[in-house]
Formats: structure tokens, C-alpha cells, sequence
């Protein structure tokens, strides 16, 4: 058996699935893809990706059974310089809560708060 990353996909969950996907498209300059759901319950659009690349694919989910909120499960996604995307956030509707602050070695983090009251991340090398 050979070596996984830990995450293969995630899923954010949303109220308003439009609003949200507005949300991420503006913040992260690339527009959300319609995605259907085998099981027909869910509602779903995804993040751009591919899924033979490097790092987990995910989506927007609008579903009965689970709620956002803060407090769970952060999401960061990578960027090429984080403050480019926190200059886009309160425009787009959100809230910025915490601004770029450096993390060491590790590069650079934004925390944010999208439209449906998630917290999520953007994560940069500069």
C-alpha cells in the first residue's frame, strides 16, 4: 500500500450555495464549477482542480445534514501571496479575521470568515 496525504477532499458547508460560490470565485479569481451529487440530496459546486495534482480537491455543499460555523474544520487554501486574496474578502462579503501574519518557515496566513459564517484560510510562501 502506498503513501495518501491525509486529506483527498473536503467539503465546506453553505446556506446559500450561490452566494457562496460568489464568495469563493471573487476571493480566489477563479469561478466555481458545477458539480453533480450521485445521491441527489446534496447541492454542490467545486473548487477548481485537478484531481492527479498535488493537494485535495473540494466543494461548496449545501446539504440536510450538516450546518457551517465556525469551530469546526478549517479549509486553507494555497495562493501565490495570500494579502492578494485578504484585499478581496470584504468586498466579496466577508470578514477578514485575523490579517497575513507570518508562520515561520512555513510561509504566510490569512484567516477569514466567508459569507455563510465559516472561518477558512489562505496560506502563501511570501
Amino acid at each position: 500500500m502506498s503513501m495518501m496525504n491525509a486529506v483527498g477532499w473536503f467539503d465546506i458547508y453553505v446556506n446559500d450555495l450561490d452566494r457562496a460560490a460568489d464568495f469563493y470565485g471573487t476571493v480566489l479569481g477563479r469561478p466555481m464549477e458545477p458539480m453533480g451529487d450521485p445521491t441527489g440530496e446534496t447541492q454542490m459546486m467545486s473548487f477548481p482542480g485537478d484531481m492527479g495534482a498535488y493537494g485535495a480537491a473540494g466543494a461548496l455543499t449545501k446539504a440536510p445534514h450538516a450546518k457551517p460555523g465556525i469551530g469546526g474544520t478549517t479549509v486553507y487554501f494555497s495562493v501565490e501571496d495570500c494579502a492578494e486574496q485578504e484585499a478581496r474578502v470584504a468586498a466579496a462579503g466577508g470578514i477578514v479575521i485575523r490579517p497575513k501574519f507570518s508562520i515561520g518557515e512555513f510561509g504566510w496566513v490569512c484567516l477569514c470568515q466567508d459569507t455563510e459564517g465559516n472561518l477558512f484560510g489562505l496560506n502563501s510562501m511570501k
